[in-house]
């Protein structure tokens, strides 16, 4: 057709040609047709132009004063057709206006209609967040011309967006109306119809004798049937991923060791309407086994080192799939392979070429050609796409410097370390297509490398109001995750205020009026002094409640509790075992002070207790990112320290209250001291642990496995459990108000702190919460509803279990109460994580049962 088209069109035009000259221009003149003539051009003149140029249009034929034209000849079709191949004008004839005294002279006139201006693209039948993909795909823009080109061209791709949705069927109509305001303009309306989603029902496999038909139905990624095992997976039809999924299945005939496996024949069919079948016959083919594996080429690193990370033995099954992820990578993020070994030592030009030398029988033998090259040194580290953020954020979370040797893990690493930072969009940096680029220079053994970030919202602004211990509760906050204090003094910074150095300042302020009161604020440096990867980390807080209930109207300060506090620590980026721990110190004070306080709180009412408390905790974080990690671990060890001041006292109290001393602390009774004497310096050593893994399962579906652990314990048994930094376990971890003297563990399934323990206190006499020991183990399954900068949701389903109790002794990890439920985690850039779950606590008829929970800013 095409061929038809390229012999009609110049014949058409030729015609076109001389019919334009058949005509006559002013009278008298007159073109014998069958006698040519050259003329030489005296003028040309364009008669119907609106929008273009004369010139621009005469210069589009070439023709200019002076030149020699045949009339009637090829000349003056050639210059039509390249008029017609712009697809600008509706009509295009030219014709002679004049000619000289001498008759050897033309004056030529170029008449031509122009198309329609479309002063207006609409689109009806489609949705908001579709109608701004499709015009950034069409890119049709107020004020072109309209043609059957841009007509049909518009069409397909439009179809061919709702086809990649699963919209198979879908229909579109183009409708032109003339615009009633601008003259010589029309609006174009592009009328979608997109029926139903096309989805598979069944995929049919034929002839797939030794290879079972789950397994090929899960080596095609993006073609799923209406099966139970594909519940996460999308059933639509899209015929570009199709293509792709079968190859794929003749992968998995491939790994098997069936290496002459083809597909012989696939149908589609509607097998009801909006629903398809898919049949794909096969031919296996002879299973086939490795036999003899050489190496040739190798110089850097020795036959047994690359056999080891290849793991393939005489007489195993000739499985490509698997040697190729061995030989090339694509395998599972811990195994390694040869290419990953050279390019890690800078042999970024290494190629390697598997070659089958021999096949008798069922058996090959293979041999590995390696052109190993010369390392590549980094050139140039190219940081584009941080407007916002100062550069430096970005190149002290890179591993790959100017003039190091080229490692393909230390720029796997950067690409983790950029998307774990806040700043920038995960989702962005990690994409191959758009997020990084590799620019080798084989000529100088040199490789730039280019980071593209996104930047995204990180700071949080928080304005809320909540019910909570039986009282409304309003909370303004502020975090500035990406807060500048060298920028501090420069004027020009504060819009609202200086960022760009990814340090963290964060002020909150809680209060219901005169029962509850709470100020905090903490100051976060990620590379203190900007050499080192050392944190430093500063916050101080303010609460105090009391015993005014608003709701009834009682206002009063009889009974009130009071905490000060100050923390400081620094953190650093360990070498050993690996560059992921780090190492946390901190030391902090802490002050409660209790008037008259409620019972059942702590193990006494009144009196003053100081904490001053040293941490130190042993971290690894490995997963990909923040908000929805895929994989890695989160691991995290911790141990709080008070002095054992119990264990310097050498005194003790007789019944009336006077002093008494003693040889040893182990003379000391505590029978006789007030609370205020026993608890004015608290002590204990307190341990907790916590991890979680994330495992990949299919496409973006996560499972996250996750436990917990913690221990508050005493230095002397007569002194006892400290009354302050227990945990409270159970519900959903959070309040209405934030307090502190205990930590919440959340528990979902069961009401707030039901699961906490409750012991007598002689000092009250009645029981208050005493939760010494917890664990906690939680499995997630999760999926993202939407990934991206301006927000993050997934739902998930998850089983949890724990507990709680008030003595080491009575720790039993397999007497647990668990729960099951399911939920969805909303993030918002300016507010933080938000979240809803519902779970059922399965071994606590008063306190479990269906509970609702609600989350502001955390993750269970």
């Amino acid at each position: 057709m095409m061929k038809l088209r390229n012999i009609l069109l110049p014949a058409v035009l030729s015609l076109l040609g001389t019919a334009a000259f058949a005509q006559t221009g002013r009278a008298g003149i007159e073109i014998d047709y069958n006698a040519p003539k050259d003329y030489i051009v005296a003028g040309v003149d364009v008669e119907g132009s609106q929008y273009y140029g004369v010139q621009q249009i005469i210069n589009l034929t070439g023709l200019q004063k002076g030149v020699v034209v045949t009339i009637p000849g090829e000349d003056i079709s050639s210059m039509i057709e390249r008029i017609w191949g712009q697809r600008l004008f509706e009509d295009v004839a030219m014709v002679v206006d004049s000619l000289s005294a001498g008759r050897d002279s033309v004056w030529l006139k170029i008449c031509i209609k122009e198309r329609p201006r479309v002063s207006r693209w609409t689109f009806s039948g489609v949705r908001s967040g579709e109608k701004k993909d499709l015009q950034e795909r069409l890119n049709l823009r107020p004020g072109r011309e309209y043609s059957d080109y841009i007509k049909t061209t518009s069409v397909d791709i439009i179809k061919r967006y709702y086809k990649e949705k699963g919209f198979q069927l879908c229909e579109v109509d183009v409708e032109t109306q003339r615009d009633s305001v601008i003259k010589s303009a029309i609006t174009v309306n592009f009328a979608v119809n997109r029926g139903q989603k096309v989805k598979i029902r069944d995929i049919n496999f034929i002839g797939n004798e030794h290879v079972k038909d789950f397994k090929l139905a899960r080596s095609m990624k993006k073609t799923k049937s209406n099966k139970i095992y594909n519940f996460f997976s999308s059933k639509k039809f899209n015929e570009k991923e199709y293509v792709n999924d079968k190859k794929t299945v003749v992968e998995a005939f491939n790994e098997a060791g069936y290496r002459d496996a083809r597909l012989v024949r696939d149908s589609i069919y509607f097998v009801e309407p909006n629903r398809l079948g898919i049949d794909l016959q096969f031919e296996e083919g002879h299973k086939y086994y490795f036999r003899n594996i050489t190496w040739t080429g190798n110089s850097v690193y020795p036959t047994e080192t690359l056999n080891q990370i290849l793991q393939i033995q005489k007489g195993d099954v000739y499985d490509r799939v698997t040697m190729n992820k061995r030989l090339f990578g694509g395998g599972k993020q811990t195994e390694y392979d040869i290419s990953k070994l050279y390019r890690d030592n800078g042999y970024l030009f290494f190629q390697l070429t598997p070659v089958e030398m021999n096949i008798q029988n069922d058996s090959v033998d293979v041999e590995m050609r390696i052109s190993e090259g010369k390392p590549a040194t980094l050139n140039n580290i190219i940081i584009n796409g941080n407007d916002l953020t100062s550069e430096k954020v970005v190149r002290r979370q890179v591993m790959t410097r100017p003039g190091y040797l080229f490692s393909q893990t230390d720029f796997e690493r950067s690409i983790r370390e950029i998307a774990s930072l806040g700043q920038f969009d995960p989702e962005a940096i990690t994409d191959p297509s758009k997020g990084y680029s590799i620019i080798p220079n084989q000529l100088n053994n040199t490789v730039d490398l280019i980071y593209n970030v996104t930047e995204k919202p990180s700071s949080q602004l928080e304005l809320s109001g909540g019910w909570g211990g039986n009282t409304f509760v309003a909370t303004a906050g502020v975090s500035f995750n990406n807060f500048s204090t060298q920028r501090f003094f420069d004027k020009s910074a504060w819009r609202p205020v200086p960022l760009g150095d990814a340090q963290n300042l964060s002020f909150r302020f809680q209060t219901n009026g005169q029962y509850y009161t709470a100020l905090s604020a903490s100051f976060m440096e990620p590379w203190l002094f900007g050499k080192k990867p050392t944190s430093l980390s500063l916050s101080g807080y303010y609460s105090k409640m009391t015993d005014s209930y608003l709701t009834i109207g009682i206002l009063s300060t009889d009974k009130m509790y009071e905490v000060f506090g100050f923390n400081a620590g620094l953190g650093n980026r360990l070498k050993w075992p690996d560059n992921y721990f780090v190492l946390y110190n901190s030391l902090s004070w802490q002050t409660y002070r209790l008037t008259n306080w409620y019972n059942g709180y702590f193990m006494f009412n009144n009196g003053t207790s100081h904490n001053l408390s040293y941490t130190l905790s042993l971290s690894r974080n490995s997963t990909d990112q923040q908000i929805y990690p895929r994989q890695g671990s989160d691991f995290s060890f911790s141990l709080q320290l008070t002095p054992p001041y119990s264990l310097f006292r050498k005194h003790t109290f007789d019944a009336e209250g006077n002093r008494v001393d003693v040889a040893s602390w182990k003379d000391v009774t505590y029978d006789n001291w007030t609370s205020q004497q026993r608890y004015k310096w608290i002590e204990y050593h307190k341990w907790k642990f916590s991890g979680a893994v994330y495992t990949k399962l299919i496409g973006d579906l996560v499972l996250m496995a996750r436990a917990q652990f913690g221990y508050l314990g005493y230095y002397n048994r007569k002194w006892g459990y400290s009354p302050f930094e227990g945990f409270q376990v159970g519900g959903d971890g959070m309040t209405g108000y934030n307090t502190y003297g205990s930590e919440i563990i959340a528990l979902r399934g069961y009401e707030n702190y039901s699961l906490t323990p409750t012991v007598y206190s002689p000092y009250t006499g009645t029981t208050q919460y005493s939760g010494n020991v917890y664990d906690k183990f939680t499995v997630e399954l999760r999926y993202p509803v939407i990934l991206q900068p301006q927000s993050t949701i997934f739902v998930l389903g998850f089983l949890e279990g724990g507990n709680c109790w008030d003595d080491i002794r009575k720790f039993n990890p397999f007497q647990i109460k668990r729960a099951a439920g399911v939920g969805v985690r909303v993030f918002l850039p300016m507010i933080g994580l938000l979240g809803i779950d519902w779970g059922y606590g399965f071994d606590d008829k008063q306190n479990g049962g269906s509970q609702f929970h609600f989350l502001i800013g955390q993750q269970f």
